[in-house]
């Protein structure tokens, strides 16, 4: 399915020439030597762009073997290295063998060759002598860069001739075992070695270009099949397919159809009636991934998360946009010498957005603790320690993007791994608590986890589970710690909140006994009100609560204490107007 919908992409691209056709790749080209009729050089022409700071090769869509070139000695057609098109470099030391095999290659395909630019190769490469060049020719300049070829006085590059793109395109299948290709479908030339796939993140990979199909070991074979016999491919196929993956993992921002989310590369494309729906598309997705911070586009995307949560058609948040439109999205990752594959998601663009969408009703929380919806990538660094990248689980990074784009359950560790972080480093921040809420209602919401009822979005002081009002409790003893005796080197939340939300019936007796004697030290200070105030919140929250607390919270449990501690905490910091309350309550955070 995955090389299938690669492949229909590649079509649909060459179609509008976006990718080179079939046996053909882009190729940084430093120089153009031109050929007369009679195979001598008129001129060497340099092929630079010179629009950056530093001039770079300007690439060519040159023919090119689909195996690739490794440590042995392979040449390529009409366009390679000085060492094999020239036999002239500074440093390889087999370049006579190099140009030899260069030689062989273009008079065994060129023989036969109408088109008067492949005759003057020919011609070129029977008379041209290595080790004796044109001395008024500055030979040295262009040692170890690529080259092409031209004919004087034509435009075209005679790896863009037509002859040359039919000798190049049956050589390629020629001689190769034949087979019935699985993508498609069609008894042609089949490929022994899958290409490279470039532009995947390089952390754990042993090889700089792996490959996403391959077979390397006895274990990996079977019924005596050896490498790309084990999954029959075409020629054109693999191909195919890897162009098209190679494309969308290019660094293009014009494109933006690749965000990176941990160790995961995420690629992905829309399959449309038109370029302009399927680029509607792409375009919306891209900003669902990574919202903008730009305070009127991060309220127009919440509309638009609102909007698809609840089913409504995308005609109705652009024109462009079909909720029919087919979408596709690809999650690779390293793992040694080649990629693995972290999710796979085809389906149509309005279920996606659905999905997205029920994501963002999931997770949000008011107060809001973000001015544009959260990213996949900023919801896990708070999962790593020290919000550092690299401690990022990879196996995680993958499961939450799957659960994100597919609507299913989150990962079961994720709640587990916030929790841990809380109780580690004791920052019990928006983001932290709005993953507890989604874990939480999502499993409601599915009917897994026996998760009994929903976590409530913002503040609600009717809501009796334990884990919530006990959340809310802590945050109102460490509000109560604050107002009595201010900044502290240690608030009780550095100090008891992994117990107090573990095994409250062990930590809040004492918290409750420390509270009597700073609501004392609060009458003193502030006057009555103020204590009287704190110590009606404390009364409140212990009516809903049981004599004998908890000796223990199960998991759940505690993720409800951290949004109720979020949600308790925040709402001190929100303005009242309650006639109760002091100024102090309608300072900023």
């Amino acid at each position: 399915m995955i090389l299938t919908a690669l492949t229909s992409h590649f079509e649909r691209l060459s179609e509008k020439g976006e990718v080179p056709s079939f046996g053909y790749s882009p190729q940084g080209v430093s120089y153009v030597i031109v050929l007369r009729r009679d195979g001598q050089i008129a001129d060497i022409q340099p092929n630079f762009d010179t629009s950056g700071k530093k001039p770079k090769p300007r690439p060519l869509i040159v023919p090119r073997d689909l195996e690739g070139r490794t440590s042995g000695v392979r040449p390529y057609f009409l366009c390679d290295k000085t060492s094999y098109a020239l036999g002239l470099s500074e440093t390889s030391k087999r370049a006579k063998r190099e140009h030899e095999s260069f030689v062989d290659l273009h008079q065994s395909l060129l023989q036969e060759a109408h088109d008067e630019g492949l005759q003057a190769l020919i011609r070129f490469l029977e008379c041209w002598n290595p080790e004796s060049p044109n001395p008024r020719a500055k030979f040295h300049e262009i040692k170890d860069t690529f080259v092409a070829f031209r004919l004087d006085g034509e435009k075209v590059y005679l790896h863009d001739k037509l002859e040359a793109y039919d000798i190049w395109t049956r050589y390629i299948e020629k001689g190769k075992e034949t087979g019935l290709c699985l993508v498609t479908g069609r008894d042609t030339a089949l490929t022994r070695l899958s290409p490279s796939i470039r532009g995947i993140h390089k952390n754990n990979l042993t090889d700089p270009d792996p490959k996403l199909v391959s077979f390397d070991k006895p274990t990996f074979r079977s019924y005596g099949k050896e490498q790309g016999g084990n999954a029959p491919l075409s020629e054109y196929a693999a191909f195919a397919y890897t162009t098209a993956l190679n494309y969308l993992l290019q660094d293009n921002p014009a494109r933006n159809q690749k965000v990176r989310v941990g160790d995961t590369t995420t690629v992905f494309w829309a399959e449309a009636d038109n370029s302009q729906e399927a680029e509607a598309a792409e375009s919306l997705y891209a900003e669902l991934m990574d919202p903008p911070d730009d305070a009127q586009e991060a309220e127009r995307l919440s509309i638009v998360m609102e909007k698809a949560a609840k089913g409504r058609p995308l005609e109705e948040i652009d024109p462009q946009l079909q909720g029919s439109t087919r979408f596709y999205v690809l999650g690779l990752a390293p793992n040694a010498s080649r990629l693995a594959v972290r999710f796979w998601y085809a389906n149509t663009l309005g279920d996606l957005t659905k999905n997205i969408g029920l994501h963002y009703r999931d997770l949000i929380l008011e107060p809001a603790p973000w001015r544009a919806p959260p990213a996949v990538w900023r919801l896990l660094y708070e999962t790593a320690a020290q919000r550092d990248a690299k401690n990022i689980s990879p196996n995680l990074a993958g499961e939450l993007m799957r659960a994100v784009i597919t609507g299913r359950p989150y990962p079961r560790s994720l709640l587990a791994t916030v929790i841990m972080r809380m109780r580690t480093d004791g920052d019990i921040n928006g983001l932290r608590a709005a993953l507890c809420k989604a874990c939480l209602n999502r499993d409601h919401r599915i009917g897994t986890g026996n998760i009994s009822k929903e976590v409530p979005m913002s503040l609600d002081p009717n809501e009796t589970a334990p884990g919530y009002r006990l959340g809310r409790l802590f945050a109102v003893l460490e509000k109560v710690q604050n107002e009595a005796i201010g900044s502290v080197n240690a608030s009780i939340a550095d100090r008891f909140y992994a117990s107090a939300s573990a095994t409250p019936a062990a930590v809040f007796g004492m918290l409750l006994n420390k509270a009597k004697s700073h609501l004392g030290t609060l009458r003193r200070k502030k006057g009555e009100g103020r204590a009287r105030y704190l110590e009606s919140q404390i009364g409140e929250i212990m009516d809903g609560l049981t004599p004998d607390l908890p000796r223990s919270l199960p998991l759940e449990e505690q993720g409800r204490f951290a949004v109720g501690y979020y949600h308790q905490r925040q709402a001190f910091y929100q303005k009242a107007n309650k006639p109760d309350e002091t100024p102090q309550e309608t300072d900023a955070q």
